[in-house]
Order: C-alpha cells, then structure tokens, then sequence
C-alpha cells in the first residue's frame, strides 16, 4: 500500500471512529465539516485517493457504504476510541475537530451500544455525592431528551455542567449532588432542547 498524508489519514481515522463508535461511517457532510472542507467534491477527492491507494473500499458513491480495508468486523466492537471533550460552546456542534483533546479506548461494555457517545472532563465537585468528582470523565450519550432523574450534561448558561434532570410543569430544575452547590432553574418556555447535550451513561477515573 502506498503511504497516506496527514489529512487522509485523519479522514480514514474519522471514518473507522465512526463505525466504531455509531455502527455506521459518517456521512460526506459530516467528514467535511470535521476536517473543515467546506465541498463534498473536497470530501470526495480525500476518499477516492484513499480508495486508490486500497485503504478504503465504497460501493458507487454512497457513503454510508463506506469501510476501511484493514477493519475486522469480529474485533470492531470490542473497544471504542471516544473523543473527549473539553470545551462546549454554546450553539457549535459538540464534536468540533478543536473541542476535542484527547481520545480514550474502553471496552464497548463501559458505554454500551449507543451509537453516539463522547467523554466530557468534570470541573467541580457539584456531583460529588454521586460519587462524580472534579476531574473525572462522564461518558455522554448525545441525546436531546432525558428521563427525569437522569443525570445529564447541559448548557446552563454559557458552561457544560452535569446535574440532575427535573422537569416539572413550568419549569425544568437541574439539581446538583452537592449542598455547596446551587439548583439551576429554567422555565420551561425558556429551554431550548439543544440545551440538553446528552445524558450520562458512565464514569471514566484515571488512578494516578
């Protein structure tokens, strides 16, 4: 095989990250926008360079029909690389190329099935009680929707911060697991749901 550059590298990384962490390879739109080209025919030259050098194969010109070469289907399951995410802006899809830190590899069992999940570091002991702690990474599965009780990651303001969910009638509480720290009230006419980033599924705790 020939070698790849940089870029195609990281678009051939993407697409078996993707089918890793989801079940199925990212759309043309969702490559560009994560290696900021802004054409699907920018997209296309990437995928057929790595068709070309037999790194990729494709069926027609169909994305979804997308796989690496060197993936085994037997073993792609085992473990997941999840982004981690350390900074969330407001209004900006979540899994930007530059809000992403650091990747980690954990067994599929400690995130479940769940096609779309990202880790998010913890700053502040707000749910210490619930045994999360400053510096800890929860595993986020990217929903906009949530049980009440769940526990969740959301917008409130301009921070990401992991509360409990309370929805009541007219309002929707985000209730902390600590008595330093405050409840967040939002009435609900005022709650977007693309407040809600997602609800968290597990805790990752490096041991130093």
């Amino acid at each position: 095989m020939q070698g790849l550059t940089k870029r195609q590298e990281k678009v051939l990384d993407y697409i078996t990250d993707s089918i890793n962490l989801r079940g199925y390879p990212p759309t043309l739109r969702e490559i560009g926008t994560h290696m900021g080209i802004s054409s699907t025919n920018g997209v296309n030259d990437h995928l057929r360079a790595l068709e070309r050098k037999g790194y990729l194969k494709r069926e027609d010109m169909k994305s979804r029909a997308l796989k690496p070469v060197n993936m085994n289907p037997e073993k792609s399951n085992e473990t997941v690389k999840v982004p981690v995410v350390e900074r969330i802006t407001s209004g900006e899809p979540i899994l930007l190329e530059q809000n992403i830190s650091e990747t980690i590899i954990v067994d599929r069992f400690l995130v479940g099935t769940a096609r779309e999940i990202f880790a998010f570091r913890v700053n502040g002991n707000a749910m210490k009680e619930a045994g999360i702690e400053s510096g800890d990474f929860v595993f986020v599965k990217k929903q906009m929707f949530a049980e009440k009780g769940d526990i969740v990651l959301a917008m409130l303001g301009d921070n990401a911060a992991v509360r409990y969910y309370q929805p009541e009638k007219d309002q929707i509480k985000f209730v902390p697991a600590n008595n330093t720290s405050s409840t967040v009230i939002i009435n609900r006419q005022d709650f977007l749901p693309l407040q809600l980033l997602g609800v968290v599924t597990g805790i990752y705790r490096r041991i130093e």
